[in-house]
């Protein structure tokens, strides 16, 4: 009962700031007040608008909205998203493009499931699908998701990843960003030794806390300051009366924000200042970068206790994977059986998440690839954000990932998609919206 209680307080401390918002912006917006024009109603007017929005854009999964994809003939493709498997707590999805042949490069992009939705990786999706058939892992929010359905821990998200890659077939090649890439690598594992023709073509690691001992962060000292019973204590709730996982034991999105914010408060209390004075002055927009990143970045989802704490105590603590000691349905999984997947690895130099040198130890625990199927890359003055949706994605990542897929493409030289290297330090256009770049960080 505690924990519903401390659940629902949140929810009403949202719902009163969103409230307080519209009734500000609502009250000074009233004509009668242009009779006397003083700047502090404009003022309050603004912080309504912007604090509304705000409030309310965390309680709403926001749609993929990717934009049509241009043909060689000039004409414009619509964009579908549809459900490949449909399970209770994420479904694999396919980004399909109307009138367009399907590609010969199958991408199966893993989502994160840290506290934002799927959709944080919008800019990732659209700047790959001129190119590739697009797949995602669309994971669900643990509110609504009713009591009745069991738990879901780090294990059956591994299950999870290891069905949809069999559903897909030996020719995908799975680009797996930060928080899944360990569980990734542990799934290519598991089709290793199970079912060894499933396995994906290439496996492209980025930003992934695969050893979170090999270099410290802010993420890995919390995670090793906090015992498992306190962090417990403090951070599991219940799911409140008024959504469908009612009584469900959840890491609430709610909280996750709080201490995203909290990580990098200066530049969050600085960001909403600037955009409350330019909605005061008039030269704010609904679609400048400031909508575009906190719209999704204010869009929060609860995980499940026992997701959350598994992740915790196996992956940051007992670092498991790193170890090889990983188990699956109390059974071993050994990351040396993996022997046939071409392996990549992505980091950013100034990732103050999964910092250099966590991911590239996948690398080392591959022991079944030959070194000639490995690659690894480090990207020169690149957050977190910026190796997966920013502009060192567009014009440096993307490029090397594509090539990196090609060059293991089990296809005839003269069908295979053209080289997309590098050229004078710039890549061919993407199409990829601006975000508000490292920025914000976004801990996923």
């Amino acid at each position: 009962m505690k924990g519903i209680v401390s659940y629902d307080a949140m929810e009403t401390i949202r719902n009163t700031n969103e409230w307080m918002g519209a009734s500000a912006r609502a009250i000074a917006s009233y004509p009668v007040f242009a009779l006397n024009p003083h700047p502090i109603l404009k003022l309050m007017s603004a912080w309504g608008r912007v604090t509304e929005r705000s409030f309310a854009r965390m309680v709403i999964k926001p749609d993929w909205e990717i934009p049509p994809i241009p043909g060689e003939q000039g004409q414009d493709h619509i964009v579908y998203v549809e459900p490949v498997v449909k399970r209770p707590f994420g479904d694999l999805i396919h980004f399909r493009v109307a009138r367009r042949e399907p590609m010969p490069r199958k991408v199966l992009l893993v989502a994160p499931m840290s506290g934002h939705y799927a959709t944080l990786m919008r800019s990732t999706v659209t700047s790959l699908l001129p190119d590739c058939e697009v797949y995602v892992t669309d994971w669900h929010n643990a509110r609504d998701i009713p009591v009745s359905e069991g738990k879901f821990d780090i294990e059956d998200y591994t299950q999870y990843l290891v069905d949809f890659i069999r559903r897909l077939g030996a020719d995908t090649n799975v680009i797996a960003v930060c928080q899944p890439a360990p569980l990734a690598l542990a799934a290519c594992a598991i089709l290793a030794e199970d079912d060894p023709a499933s396995q994906p073509r290439t496996l492209t690691l980025i930003g992934g806390p695969v050893d979170p001992d090999a270099a410290a962060t802010e993420v890995t000292d919390f995670g090793n300051r906090m015992t498992m019973g306190a962090l417990e204590h403090l951070a599991i709730q219940s799911v409140g009366f008024k959504y469908r996982g009612a009584g469900r034991m959840v890491y609430p999105g709610l909280a996750q924000l709080a201490s995203f914010i909290a990580m990098n408060a200066e530049t969050h209390t600085k960001a909403f200042l600037d955009k409350i004075w330019g909605e005061a002055r008039g030269t704010a927009s609904e679609g400048d970068r400031h909508n575009r990143f906190y719209d999704e970045y204010l869009a929060v989802m609860d995980m499940t206790a026992e997701f959350y704490l598994s992740t915790v105590e196996r992956v940051f603590k007992k670092c498991e994977i790193a170890h090889n000691e990983f188990v699956v349905n109390g059974r071993a999984v050994d990351i040396g059986k993996i022997s046939n997947v071409a392996i990549m690895t992505v980091e950013g130099a100034n990732d103050d998440i999964s910092a250099p040198g966590q991911c590239v130890a996948a690398l080392d625990l591959c022991t079944g690839v030959s070194p000639d199927r490995k690659k690894q890359h480090l990207e020169p003055g690149a957050g977190h954000y910026g190796i997966f949706a920013g502009k060192s994605w567009r014009l440096n990542i993307r490029p090397l990932v594509l090539d990196f897929i090609d060059d293991n493409m089990a296809v005839p030289d003269s069908i295979k998609p053209k080289k997309r290297r590098i050229r004078g330090g710039e890549a061919a256009d993407c199409g990829a919206t601006d975000q508000v770049e490292d920025s914000s960080k976004t801990a996923v």
